[in-house]
Order: structure tokens, then sequence, then C-alpha cells
């Protein structure tokens, strides 16, 4: 069965894709979780984070596959429909795209708690940097994927490099002595150290929505996420055993891991340092973050799963502005409700973690149902399963908030009556035929026909 490739209609480099990849995924996991994990298993912690970064390859790979074949703003949400029908497709775009206001919160509290303990000031110094991060990442994507792709890109590099310095210029205050014992908490606690770095790796199906933004998806889109395992597989690890190695049992301890490797690699104050690297960290992360839903939120409301107002900017090359307007609104209220109420980034991550572990199992599902059969892409799915389990049974509780969204989502097609069934968003996979017919698609639309 041939497929024709998809217009070559985006204009993001493979190097703009590989930096909005390593910003989703790097993101603010490693200004704080690698003293979070130490404390929880010791340096057996180093065993999860590379657990982690083995299983992130083919769930890398997973994702890149269903991408570049079937490049569309609407990202797991168009894989879900096309493998599972229209109701499953509301409901991975609504957990997607309603967590990420939650989880740009959090992020924009992380980044602003390193800026306080560099200039002080409190709470008031937290608040008001996350609300300028927000302000700035909204006007980066305002002015479309292009612009977000540049500024992450230079972003990316300037962060890898900060990481490195750290890295490389601590290590020869790295003592074995530090290493010992390897598991005080014994080998299981290996398992709830890894629940916790979940947040880590989280954001391999943030970039799904900018897939038709790639000028050539099927060759650009496999190359950036490659070279973004390797970049964030290889930062993760680094980080991870310079802190156990070189700091120690303090490790456990330290709020500001990243502060104390500088204060190590440089002598004394490092706050700014590392004040710098976890805003670059967080504006990252909420850039990739805020493109993507930007692009999702359009999606949806062309097929029908959210209102119509929003579907402008679907296309590819187009900027979905009222889309980004309603995901940039969210997440102002939903800082605002946490500054208020004053319980802290916690409950956001959680929230958060829930609703993408659920977007990560439904998007396995239909990869196993839309990739050719036994091939090398389909086989890296096949291997995530596991994984996928494993990430739903710790996120426990939480998977109570994606279970409260989908019957939100529901409950939308049906007091709408499943206005998708009328805007041509297809309903469910095509099926084979005998014959050897053609895939075609229209990217613009995110439609696949048989013909």
């Amino acid at each position: 069965m041939a497929e024709t490739p998809a217009p070559a209609t985006g204009r993001l480099t493979v190097a703009q894709g590989t930096a909005l990849y390593v910003g989703a995924v790097l993101g603010t996991g490693v200004i704080a979780l690698p003293a979070l994990a130490a404390e929880a298993a010791g340096p057996a912690s180093l065993f999860a984070w590379l657990l982690l970064v083995i299983v992130s390859a083919p769930l890398a790979a997973t994702f890149a596959a269903l991408g570049s074949r079937y490049p569309d703003a609407g990202g797991v949400s168009t894989y879900a429909r096309m493998a599972f029908g229209t109701p499953a497709a509301a409901v991975v775009g609504w957990c997607f795209y309603f967590a990420v206001p939650p989880g740009a919160a959090a992020a924009a509290l992380f980044g602003g708690a390193y800026v306080e303990a560099a200039v002080g000031g409190g709470g008031t110094t937290v608040a008001i940097t996350a609300l300028l991060l927000m302000v700035v990442v909204t006007t980066t994507n305002f002015f479309g994927v292009r612009l977000a792709g540049r500024v992450q890109l230079a972003l990316a590099g300037i962060l890898v490099t900060f990481l490195l310095v750290a890295v490389l210029l601590s290590l020869p205050h790295a003592s074995t002595g530090n290493l010992q014992p390897f598991a005080p908490h014994g080998w299981t606690a290996i398992g709830p150290a890894a629940a916790l770095l979940v947040w880590s790796f989280v954001g391999w199906e943030a970039i799904t929505h900018l897939t038709a933004e790639f000028r050539r998806p099927a060759r650009d889109l496999p190359r950036a996420t490659a070279a973004a395992v390797v970049v964030v597989g290889v930062l993760y690890l680094a980080v991870a055993f310079a802190v156990v190695a070189v700091l120690g049992s303090a490790a456990a301890e330290a709020d500001a891991p990243l502060g104390e490797l500088f204060a190590v690699a440089l002598g004394g104050d490092a706050r700014w340092p590392a004040a710098a690297t976890a805003l670059l960290l967080t504006f990252g992360a909420m850039n990739a973050y805020y493109a993507g839903a930007a692009k999702l939120g359009a999606a949806l409301g062309r097929d029908g799963a959210l209102p119509a107002w929003l579907a402008r900017g679907s296309v590819a090359g187009e900027v979905p502005r009222h889309s980004l307007a309603v995901n940039a609104g969210l997440s102002f209220l939903a800082l605002l409700v946490v500054l208020v109420a004053a319980v802290g980034p916690r409950p956001l991550v959680l929230l958060t973690t829930g609703s993408f572990v659920t977007v990560y199992a439904v998007g396995v599902a239909a990869a196993l149902r839309l990739l050719p059969r036994r091939s090398r892409t389909w086989y890296a799915a096949v291997a995530t399963v596991g994984a996928v389990i494993f990430l739903l049974v710790m996120t426990g509780v939480y998977l109570v908030w994606p279970l409260i969204v989908t019957g939100a989502a529901l409950l939308y097609l049906r007091l709408t009556g499943n206005r998708a069934s009328r805007t041509g968003a297809p309903a469910s996979a095509p099926n084979e035929v005998a014959d050897g017919g053609v895939w075609t698609r229209t990217a613009q639309v995110g439609r696949t026909d048989i013909r």
C-alpha cells in the first residue's frame, strides 16, 4: 500500500524541531527532580534515570512515526480519531489542551522560585516572575511557530552550554565515596524514584501538534526526534550523576541542586547562573507546550470537539491566535488560583501528569492500530505498552482528573449534537483495501481518505 507524502507547507527546520523537543522534554524536571530522586533511592536513583531514558526512545519514535505519516495540528487527537473515532479524539484532545494551563502555571512557579533565591523578595518575586514568563511566552507564540522555533533554537544552545558547564566543571569534585551505600533504601526504592521522574519525561507527544509545520515531516520529524532523544538523555544522565557524585548526601536536601552544582563548579555564590538556567528551562518547556496547545485547540475547533471560532490557525503556516488566547487566559487563571489559595505548584504538577499519561496511553494504542504491523515503528509502539501501563499505575488517584475531563468532553459532544460528524473530520481509521489503494491526505484539514 503506497502512501502519498503530505505537502511541504511548513517552515520548521530539523534544528528548530530538535530545539522544541528538547525544550518540551527537558523542561523544569532537571531543576529539582535529581535531588528528589536521590532522596527517594540514593545513588540507585541513577538506574531510575537510565530506565526512563531507555523507555523514552521507543516512545519518542512511536509519536514521530505517527507524526511523519499523518502530519496534522490535531496530533494525538487526530490519531485517536483515525483509530477509534470521534469520541476518543475529543477525549484525548481535551486531556492535552486543558492540561497545559495548570502545567504552565506550575512551570512558571518553578522558574520564579529560582529567581527569588537569587534576588529575594519572597512570594512577590515568584509571582511576578511567573506572570512575566507567561506574558513573554504568549507574545512569542502570537507571532507564529516560526519565531517560536527560532527563539527555541537560540535558547536550547544557551541551555545546553549552561548545563554542560555546571556538569564538567563540577565533576573534578566528584567522589566515589558519595556513591556508597549505593541503595540505602533498598533496590525497590528505584520504582518510587522512577515515578517521581515521570514529570521529567513528559513532552514527546507535545510536538505532534506541530508536525504539519515541518518543511518535510516524513524526513525531518524522525531526525529531530532522534537528535532530541540523544541530547535529552545525555543531559539528564550527566546532571543526575553529577548531583549524586558531587553533592553526595547533601543532594537529597538540596532545594536547588543546579545552584549547588554551579556553586561547586564556579565557586562562591552561584544563585544567578542557577536562576538563569532555570528561566531558560522554564521558558523552553512553556514555549513548546504553548505552541502545541494552540495548534491543537484550532484543530479541535475545526473538528467539532471545541467551538468553531477556535478553528482559525489549524492550517500549516497560520497562527492559531484564538486558541492561543484561550490557552494563555486559562494559564493566567490557573496561576491566579494557585497564588490566591497558596497551595504551591505540587497539585498542578500531579493534575498535569495524570492528563499527559492518559494522552500517552491513547496515543500508543492508536499507534498499534495505525502503524504498519511488524514494522520497526510498530514494534517500537509494542515496546512502550509496558511503560505506559507502569505510568498509569504510578499515577494512581490522579487519574480521576482525566476521568473528569473525559466526562466533560463527551458531554460537550452530546450537547452540540456531535458537530464533528458534520465538519468533515474523519470518524475512524480507513480500512485497507485488497487492490492496493492509495492513501491520500490533505494536511490543511487533517483528513485521510482512501481512493
